[in-house]
């Protein structure tokens, strides 16, 4: 509610703020948490829900219609919002952190028509908490390269392993990593071109075997509902093959085979490769890069799945853009909460947010809320 509460309110003075900002806000997000996931869903829970509302915001103006939602929504400042979230994030985490921080990028289908691609949403991951730490929209006429500086120009990211795929590819962007006391482990896939080709010869055959038997390899497997996963990692240190003063303080090599059959039908076996500014033992560098790819379920898995991200046909202005982070406040919470364990014990989000719908007392927990009558 703090945190909420500095967010700038875009409205004219007068009738247009016959709806008090912060309580708009906080009642989206409950909304959200309770398993609805457009305007018109969270502005028809806000109703059913307004004496449980009412026990803790004063509601001068009632319930907002969804139409004030999605105004409001539309023309709210992401930035100013964006910074709400970063504050609010800020007091989960711990200042410095030695964990691997996956930087990634997710489309939200839904929100392009004929005239407007779809918005692309960046996130960094802390995967260790597993909680979203930030997010910066692609401009419409740009691409993941500007918004990932951006992004972490915003974020105290010191301590952390910052794992990016190969669009983050770029110097510019380890060179800043660097400067805000992290490291980088960047993905490398034919940018440039030529550096491609210097880890193709650093890990060829005779390389890797030589690697393997210096125990500078691991290897991972995995069988679990039909599905197999073998995954194998070579890491070689930097002895000159790539250009320090072009990839400041790379000291790493890395390279994964991967493997993936699911009943009888086998995928192409992939191979992936890796710089990083952080010396790491093979067992290391194949955790860390399981852990970015943990991004994929842990975030854009989860806003497809349980918030229908993908499905939201919200378009004009800001709104999506909003949404969007509103979403991933929620799933911020859902991730933190322990009010379900001692009952339930371990549930799906999926389940975590029906019972936040259906029991106020676990609402509340969840929330965080403590009323008059609990003392």
């Amino acid at each position: 509610m703090s945190c909420l509460s500095l967010v700038d309110d875009p409205r004219r003075a007068g009738y247009a703020r016959q709806h008090d900002l912060q309580e708009i806000l906080t009642m989206a997000v409950c909304a959200v948490l309770c398993d609805m996931n457009t305007f018109e869903e969270i502005a028809f829970w806000a109703q059913s829900k307004e004496a449980w509302l009412r026990r803790f915001l004063k509601l001068e103006g009632g319930i907002p219609s969804h139409d004030t939602f999605n105004r409001v929504f539309r023309i709210l400042n992401p930035k100013s919002f964006e910074s709400a979230f970063r504050r609010w994030v800020g007091g989960l985490v711990p200042a410095v952190s030695t964990g691997t921080l996956a930087v990634d990028g997710k489309t939200i289908r839904g929100s392009g028509d004929g005239e407007n691609r779809p918005i692309h949403m960046v996130s960094a991951f802390a995967t260790e908490c597993g909680l979203v730490l930030g997010q910066e929209k692609v401009s419409d006429k740009s691409n993941e390269i500007s918004a990932i500086p951006e992004l972490l120009d915003n974020l105290l990211i010191r301590g952390y392993l910052v794992s990016i795929d190969a669009m983050g590819c770029q110097s510019q962007i380890a060179a800043k990593i660097l400067a805000q006391k992290a490291d980088y482990l960047l993905a490398v896939k034919g940018n440039p071109p030529s550096l491609q080709v210097t880890l193709q010869e650093r890990f060829g055959l005779a390389q890797r075997e030589a690697l393997q038997q210096a125990w500078q390899y691991a290897r991972f497997s995995e069988e679990a509902h039909g599905r197999f996963v073998w995954l194998e990692f070579w890491v070689a240190a930097n002895a000159g093959e790539v250009d320090v003063e072009h990839w400041p303080g790379c000291k790493m090599l890395g390279m994964v085979d991967s493997l993936r059959r699911v009943g009888d039908k086998a995928s192409a076996p992939e191979r992936r490769y890796y710089i990083a500014s952080r010396a790491m033992p093979a067992i290391d560098f194949a955790k860390a890069v399981r852990a970015h790819w943990g991004i994929e379920n842990g975030v854009h898995w989860m806003l497809h799945v349980n918030f229908h991200e993908d499905a939201a046909t919200v378009r004009k202005d800001y709104a999506a853009d909003n949404l969007s982070r509103l979403k991933r406040i929620v799933l911020n919470l859902l991730k933190t909460e322990t009010a379900t364990q001692a009952k339930f014990g371990k549930i799906s989000m999926r389940m975590k947010r029906k019972l936040a719908a259906w029991e106020d007392g676990y609402r509340e927990a969840m929330l965080g809320i403590r009323l008059a009558h609990d003392g």
